[in-house]
């Protein structure tokens, strides 16, 4: 007795391999960042004394980019197999975790614009616990200077936030050469400068504070970003607009391809 498959009864290869297309993007840019994460630990000498996770106060940029690079390679290797394999429970599985992702960014938009001033104050409590941690990880410290010197700023809400850490605190037992200073990041640089000059903000505190103009930001991260966010609100609407729409089409693809499996399940069972 010979039996024909119906044309009709055929999962769609166009929303197959399409989805696997797309997975396998996500895919690879985890195994990018999971490598480049461990690679970063590997140098700092985390991986072979991982209670050096937990003996820094303020953020290790590392484990940000090893938790993207989990979810993005579970993510990515779900919807693979499951388009690949036409597996229902992973293409639920990555169908689900991106509704949830998505979720999740549209009630931190939500709560950040109905709640400024408690997001402003835990923004503030996150950059000073991190500038408590500035000597303490190398990646934090190269972020905080980064961050300092593109918004021409320093400190949480200025150059006095530095007394948060050890280091630069002009506490008079201090016996540290950068005590009552700031970071170099904070100074105005020098434009007949061609070297940094990492030293320019050594006692820089213990002078007037009319005089700190001319050497040194006086305006505090926190303001130099909301001053940045309204001037780039386009350019930050257009990135959310794209993350959306990419995470929508996933969506689409996932259940599409769901639908087609479970039609042809039904169809085979006749």
């Amino acid at each position: 007795m010979h039996y024909y498959r119906y044309s009709n009864a055929e999962v769609s290869c166009w929303y197959k391999y399409l989805l696997f297309s797309y997975n396998i993007v996500f895919w690879l840019a985890g195994v990018a960042f999971l490598a480049a994460g461990l690679w970063a630990w590997s140098e700092k000498g985390v991986l072979s004394d991982l209670t050096k996770v937990t003996g820094l106060h303020g953020l290790d940029p590392v484990l940000l980019v090893l938790l993207v690079g989990v979810v993005m390679f579970t993510l990515g290797f779900a919807g693979c197999v499951g388009a690949l394999r036409e597996n229902i429970c992973l293409l639920k599985f990555f169908c689900g975790a991106i509704v949830f992702i998505f979720l999740l960014e549209l009630a931190v938009a939500v709560m950040a614009f109905l709640f400024q001033d408690w997001v402003r104050d835990r923004v503030k409590e996150f950059f000073e616990n991190n500038i408590k941690s500035y000597r303490d990880d190398i990646d934090l410290q190269n972020i905080i200077d980064s961050l300092q010197r593109l918004n021409h700023c320093c400190g949480a809400q200025g150059p006095e936030d530095w007394d948060f850490n050890i280091y630069f605190n002009c506490n008079s037992e201090s016996k540290s050469r950068e005590k009552c200073g700031v970071p170099f990041s904070c100074c105005i640089p020098d434009p007949a400068q061609k070297v940094v000059n990492t030293q320019c903000g050594y006692d820089i505190r213990t002078k007037s504070k009319n005089q700190w103009d001319d050497q040194i930001f006086v305006k505090g991260c926190i303001h130099a970003l909301e001053a940045w966010l309204p001037r780039n609100i386009y350019i930050v609407a257009g990135v959310f607009i794209a993350i959306s729409l990419l995470q929508i089409f996933g969506i689409f693809l996932a259940r599409s391809l769901i639908s087609d499996i479970e039609a042809v399940k039904a169809s085979n069972a006749f």
